[in-house]
């Protein structure tokens, strides 16, 4: 039997961070969910409540990055806030922050939650994310009714419309196992590719042109993860002064929006944690039937 999953419905959320990894703009990296999830179960825990979440699955019903585009403008400009003056009145220096406005359902699979008051957990629940709990570095504006729900078609339901974003990292591993490079494989999902047809009807040229990618479907980058790059160690200043340091890059690979009427099980939606020590990975993973063969594969890149 699966395990409770918790709906919490259109969460909307202000300013949260678009800037998904170094080099990549949009909707928030994986790990900044998971990473809200956890927060919320600790903080759940410290109220004596002992729960744990097991997986995340976020759907997106609207979603707005804060660019602009002026007339005849090659590219979008990120749309920057105005922060207070000097004690001098002069402006202070300018950091260009990705934001965006976004409308998103969280589904969290849970663990423990069998012997608790259902009300009671909800209603923890409402009152944290009233509080202070921040989603992917944005404010939570406003949320519906936080809900249990057993029944995966039911609580599908619920997400329409919407889209979920599911993982497609089998797409870059067998692009680069054929000898694409990392960047190259990420770029040619990405790219659109126009084609010009020109056919002669009673002496006229008649042009038609189509337009397609690679791989069918909404194929976005996506951030899930880290890779870590130096040893485990303790550095000066560090922000948790009882753990280990180390330094990371972020892992970004291929996911995909998909509307959720299309998934039959909770895994063909949910997110989970994936730390492989052998190889310094800390990952934000799937585990569908259709992915397990892929882990290996996956992790043979980084050595």
């Amino acid at each position: 039997m699966n395990a409770p999953l918790l709906l919490i419905p259109h969460l909307r959320i202000h300013n949260a961070n678009a800037l998904s990894s170094p080099f990549t703009i949009g909707f928030p990296a994986m790990t900044a969910w998971l990473g809200a999830a956890h927060a919320l179960q600790r903080k759940l825990n410290a109220q004596g409540m002992p729960v744990q979440f097991d997986g995340v699955g976020v759907v997106s019903h609207q979603f707005d990055l804060q660019t602009y585009k002026g007339p005849g403008d090659f590219e979008y400009s990120i749309i920057g806030t105005a922060n207070p003056v000097d004690k001098d009145g002069s402006r202070p220096a300018f950091i260009e922050e990705a934001r965006c406005h976004l409308d998103i359902s969280l589904v969290i699979q849970c663990q423990g939650i069998d012997e608790l008051p259902e009300h009671e957990l909800l209603d923890k629940v409402s009152q944290l994310l009233s509080a202070s709990l921040k989603m992917a570095g944005g404010d939570i504006q406003q949320f519906g009714k936080p809900a249990i729900h057993r029944n995966f078609e039911q609580l599908r339901a619920r997400l329409m419309p919407g889209y979920a974003l599911i993982e497609r990292r089998e797409l870059m591993i067998e692009a680069m196992e054929s000898g694409q490079d990392a960047m190259d494989a990420l770029l040619d999902y990405l790219a659109t590719h126009h084609h010009c047809e020109q056919q002669e009807h009673n002496g006229e040229a008649n042009i038609s042109w189509t337009s397609n990618r690679k791989e069918p479907g909404w194929i976005v980058p996506i951030a899930t993860g880290f890779h870590g790059i130096s040893e485990l160690g303790m550095a000066k200043n560090q922000r948790d002064p009882d753990a280990p340091h180390r330094f990371a890059e972020s892992i970004v690979t291929l996911g995909e929006f998909t509307m959720p009427y299309k998934m039959n099980t909770p895994e063909e939606l949910l997110w989970h944690y994936q730390y492989e020590a052998e190889n310094n990975l800390y990952l934000c993973q799937q585990r569908k039937p259709e992915k397990t063969q892929t882990n290996d594969r996956f992790s043979k890149l980084f050595n």
